[in-house]
């Protein structure tokens, strides 16, 4: 349809390739774009499946393992590196250095845990785990961050999407993982070293800040976005519990893995069809502005001056701070903040809590996924099952807070710290699940923490955005993301994994025997984690506390209209772009088709107005 109107006339082929460039350097293939790489981001969530294999093949015991997985969420959420790299460097740089590392680290444990190199010392796998898992915040800033700025008006949605693909991404690359590996953990490894960084590569030159536009229909293209979103989710829902019943050959891997590529990239016929919506209107509009209206005004020197209106005193707005001004004087909240005003303020310190203790004991339960499920009894199997549910709920979290909240917002002006703290609620009843190991219950955890884990981000992110301002965004969006190694540590490693080995200890003394050098080290019963999640549990409940405060210092800003600025901004930029409406201007010169111009001569008397092909004829 599009195509045959593309190619009617004699510019035909300029017109084709005219709308070629115009899709692959639109707003919404930069959005597909974007989606793409959100979609492969996620390797760091995959830490259940391979974990037991890094465990194994190089003899760690369960607390070197739990710091294992700290370094690599503190690479993964340490983000003010790229963030700072963001403020003065365009999102391509951003993204190349993530390919990169993640490409290098990946790989670095890939040849350790394959054998060939010579086992590595502790400290140089955290250091390989965190530089891969750092490349994710990369890969986050220069993707999700100037989506944001291009959509300010729906950064809910935007979030909510474009974190949901990550949540979902590990899905993702299991399916392509079984498809060209078959069941080897350790070539996960490989894959996902080689294939973010081959995605973001791809797309360097279609990612960046643009203009902001003001789009009628934009929310419903999201919406459109969503739904393709969703039928992925499902399909993959669909698949993991047809491939945990049945034993699936590499043919019929091959098979599920190419229907998710094609869900995958689905959105792209959104995206053509809504940028040949804007440029066939835009070359409507230049087909009747050759049909130009000629304007005849009396000349300058004859018009009767006009009174010049009266003057008013300018307002005299807030001088924006430098860096180091007014730290502890911070503007009102939704004007933009400098790092050190949004740093020191009592909202983000509560936000800072809050999170930690809420994303600290979800990252607790989905990195130990695959130890909790061995020491429950359940089949290896399933541990891959088990990370699948917390990927596709993980998704299914950031898409449904993300879209929700925003509609809660516009519609009710329900501020996001509320959902925020119902969130935090919620996960307790899948860490008290854990907790107390009641038969298959680790499949419904799994469900209710990935879900809750994937909720609380586009919460945090869009908070911050609305709180403290778009200028420094990707600088406190790499904070908040500070949040999650701050829990794991505590958590994760400190709690979790000493309780662990002590109990495994324990078991070991009763039976009469004593660890070896090398030896990983095991437990198994209901003990192993029971008082670890307790405490989670009390934490969460903590963090829960925390965030009514900010729902209470934050519901009369929320009340209010905390977009009207983008909007003005928006029309703005329109009005100074010529974009606003069919204008009648003043017009000199008439061009014939792409032939001669005709000039026509301004004459005295009112007003009058003729069109072109009139104009052109009293010329000749």
């Amino acid at each position: 349809m599009a195509v045959a109107e593309l190619s009617n006339g004699g510019g035909g082929w300029r017109n084709t390739t005219g709308f070629v460039s115009r899709v692959l350097m639109g707003r919404w293939f930069m959005a597909f774009s974007c989606l793409l790489v959100m979609s492969v981001a996620g390797a760091t969530y995959m830490f259940g499946i391979y974990s037991t294999e890094i465990k194994s093949s190089l003899g760690y015991d369960q607390t070197t393992l739990n710091l294992l997985s700290f370094f690599k969420d503190l690479g993964g959420n340490v983000g003010i590196l790229s963030g700072l790299i963001n403020e003065v460097t365009p999102p391509w740089v951003v993204l190349s250095i993530g390919g990169v590392m993640n490409f290098a680290g990946y790989f670095m444990i890939w040849l350790a845990v394959t054998g060939r190199i010579a086992k590595p010392s502790v400290w140089q796998m955290c250091l390989y785990i965190c530089v891969a898992g750092n490349s994710q915040s990369f890969a986050n800033t220069g993707g999700l961050v100037p989506c944001v700025v291009n959509f300010p008006q729906s950064r809910g949605f935007v979030l909510g999407i474009l974190k949901g693909y990550v949540g979902l991404s590990g899905a993702i690359m299991t399916q392509i993982y079984h498809a060209l590996y078959g069941d080897d953990p350790k070539s996960l490894i490989l894959l996902i070293a080689w294939l973010p960084a081959v995605i973001a590569f791809m797309f360097l030159r279609t990612i960046r800040v643009m203009k902001v536009v003001n789009q009628p229909n934009e929310l419903k293209i999201f919406y459109k976005l969503l739904y393709i979103s969703l039928g992925l989710a499902g399909f993959l829902m669909v698949i993991i519990i047809i491939q945990n019943k049945f034993t699936f050959t590499r043919i019929e891997y091959g098979l599920s893995a190419s229907m998710v590529l094609i869900l995958l990239f689905l959105p792209i016929g959104v995206v053509i069809r809504e940028e040949y919506k804007v440029w066939k209107d835009r070359t409507k509009s230049l087909n009747d502005t050759n049909k130009l209206k000629v304007v005849t005004e009396k000349p300058p020197s004859q018009a009767a001056p006009l009174p010049s209106p009266p003057r008013q005193a300018p307002a005299s707005p807030r001088k924006p701070d430098s860096c180091t001004e007014n730290i502890f004087r911070p503007p009102a909240r939704g004007e933009d903040y400098t790092i050190l005003q949004a740093l020191f303020s009592i909202d983000m310190l509560i936000l800072f809590i809050a999170t930690t203790c809420g994303i600290g004991g979800t990252l607790t339960a989905i990195d130990n996924l695959g130890q909790i499920g061995t020491s429950l009894g359940y089949a290896k199997k399933s541990t891959t099952t088990f990370v699948s549910l917390v990927s596709i709920w993980n998704y299914l979290g950031r898409v449904s807070a993300g879209f929700a909240s925003e509609i809660f917002l516009r519609k009710y002006k329900l501020p996001r710290p509320l959902l925020l703290t119902m969130v935090l609620l919620v996960s307790c009843v899948g860490h008290l699940l854990i907790a107390f190991a009641v038969p298959n219950s680790l499949y419904f955890a799994s469900i209710i923490i990935g879900y809750c884990f994937g909720a609380i981000w586009p919460l945090m992110f869009a908070i911050i955005s609305e709180i403290f301002g778009l200028k420094y965004y990707s600088t406190l969006y790499n904070f908040g993301n500070v949040a999650s190694p701050v829990g794991s540590y505590i958590l994760n490693v400190k709690v979790t994994g000493t309780l662990y080995d002590k109990e495994a200890l324990k078991q070991m003394a009763a039976l009469g025997e004593t660890r070896k050098a090398g030896e990983d080290l095991t437990c198994t019963g209901a003990s192993c984690y029971r008082l670890s999640f307790m405490i989670i549990t009390a934490a969460t409940l903590f963090g829960c506390i925390v965030s009514v405060i900010l729902v209470l210092r934050t519901r009369k800003f929320y009340k209010g209209d905390i977009y009207k600025k983008f909007r003005e901004e928006s029309i703005a930029g329109e009005n100074d772009a010529g974009l606003t409406g069919n204008e009648v201007v003043p017009v000199e010169k008439v061009e014939i088709g792409e032939g001669v111009g005709a000039a026509i001569p301004r004459t005295s008397g009112p007003t009058t107005t003729a069109t072109a092909t009139a104009a052109i004829a009293q010329h000749q």
